[in-house]
């Protein structure tokens, strides 16, 4: 491996630790549940999830849990 390529992999590692280096803007998730797959999409700000519980409630458990795994990569939400 060349000294080129060994530069670009420890810039990676610290890129990779700083979190908040990350926006997400858009992307669609398969999430494994319980019972069922669902499909969970991001966009501009928005997370939306095929599940009833998100339908009924606009949160579920499937967004939360990408909200903690995306922890500082996703864009602030408006306040209204």
């Amino acid at each position: 491996m060349d000294y080129g390529m060994i530069g670009k992999i420890e810039k990676a590692k610290r890129y990779a630790e700083q979190r908040e280096r990350f926006r997400f803007d858009k992307f669609n998730v398969t999430f494994s549940g319980e019972n069922n797959d669902h499909q969970v999409s991001f966009d501009s700000g928005v997370f939306k999830c095929d599940c009833e519980f998100f339908m009924l409630r606009g949160r579920c458990s499937h967004t939360m849990a990408l909200e903690q795994v995306l922890d500082k990569m996703l864009p602030q939400p408006v306040e209204a």
